[in-house]
């Protein structure tokens, strides 16, 4: 079986934990929790990170550092996943649907505007396949009615529009180190933000209302519980894993993209006879081959081609079930506007396998399979 996902491992991760648990401190906000975050910040050229226990609990720190009440609402694509709107429903906020471009999949950002109302309080522009959402036309939005920018870069880490690092953009980033992830913890995450008026909530916040992070540093003789917070906080166990991966970025990447490019250049006769469109990566954006995906005609075909890929012994996902339709997103939420391609576009995607450890006779078994397959039914 040729697997959809496996975390990445390249070498070092156990050396680092083991390290970890020599140094006796497990408990996050050590050398290693210290090493990623300061990796971060200068790779992306941002003045703060905060790693965290997953991008959810990014998106709840952002939420709540962004001052989201009961009432407010937040613009945010449907096609995404349940965090995204999760982070806002818990502050009592509503979220607000927006569709889709059929081209990148990320939120449309010609219909945000529209949607903007007296009680929008953020929008949260989602970078599907690590492909930047038009961010200038969002970053002018925010500004003009006053909102805050939460970027949910849960699959950005590495990814860049006009050469900007995406997560360093609006006034918050969340990032992902899930497994299923370019880089992984197993679980886990990161808040990044420029602004330094954020840092004391942010630290009080994540280390359960306390200000333990000034007692460590030596700013305050003893820690007590000095406002709301909870425990964001990862292992050190986890940060060492990450470092190993950071270290080794350059090397995940490669080959992550010689995957992408595998999957592009050999499938692309079937997009030249109609059968399948494949990613489109607008000229400003640097992706970072998070995923590959192709989309056919319509469910139908997609549910048959899953499924023959099954047979060949390969495991291939569809993605998102569209919020809105969902018992909670209907509960939490609405849709503006009209949706044409949000649900349209979500039953014809699907994802190829993609991860670092992948042997590259796997990728050529795969593309193979999907060429072969003769239930494709003409043209698009």
């Amino acid at each position: 079986m040729i697997d959809f996902n496996r975390p990445a491992f390249t070498g070092r991760e156990m050396d680092y934990i083991k390290d970890a648990v020599n140094r006796g401190m497990l408990c996050g906000d050590g050398v290693y929790t210290k090493h990623c975050s300061r990796w971060m910040e200068e790779k992306f050229q941002v003045r703060h990170v905060l790693l965290t226990t997953s991008c959810t609990h990014a998106l709840e720190m952002a939420a709540y550092l962004s001052d989201i009440q009961p009432d407010d609402e937040v613009i945010m694509p449907s096609y995404t996943f349940v965090s995204t709107a999760d982070a806002f429903v818990l502050r009592g906020a509503k979220a607000v649907f927006v569709d889709i471009r059929p081209d990148t999949m990320n939120i449309d950002e010609k219909l945000i505007e529209d949607a903007v109302t007296p009680r929008t309080k953020a929008i949260v522009p989602v970078h599907y396949a690590g492909v930047a959402c038009e961010m200038d036309t969002i970053m002018g939005i925010a500004a003009k009615y006053n909102l805050k920018v939460i970027e949910d870069a849960a699959q950005g880490v590495d990814a860049f529009y006009k050469g900007r690092a995406l997560g360093t953009i609006g006034d918050f980033g969340c990032y992902s180190f899930h497994e299923t992830k370019n880089y992984t913890m197993g679980e886990g995450g990161a808040l990044l933000f420029q602004d330094e008026k954020y840092l004391d909530r942010a630290e009080v916040l994540r280390e359960k209302g306390t200000d333990r992070s000034k007692f460590f540093r030596g700013q305050v003789d003893k820690y007590r519980w000095v406002d709301y917070g909870s425990s964001y906080l990862p292992s050190e166990l986890n940060a060492a894993y990450l470092y190993a991966q950071l270290e080794e970025h350059e090397r995940i990447s490669r080959k992550r993209m010689e995957i992408y490019n595998y999957y592009h250049e050999n499938l692309k006769c079937l997009a030249d006879e109609g059968k399948i469109e494949q990613p489109f990566v607008p000229e400003e954006c640097v992706h970072n081959a998070h995923m590959y995906y192709i989309k056919v005609r319509d469910i139908q075909v997609r549910t048959r081609l899953l499924a023959y890929l099954r047979e060949q012994g390969i495991c291939s996902v569809f993605h998102y079930v569209p919020l809105h339709s969902a018992p909670a997103g209907k509960k939490f939420g609405r849709f503006h506007g009209e949706d044409v391609y949000t649900t349209k576009e979500s039953e014809r995607l699907m994802r190829l396998p993609m991860f670092y450890n992948l042997d590259m006779e796997d990728v050529k078994k795969v593309v193979h399979a999907i060429v072969s397959f003769d239930g494709f039914e003409g043209r698009l």
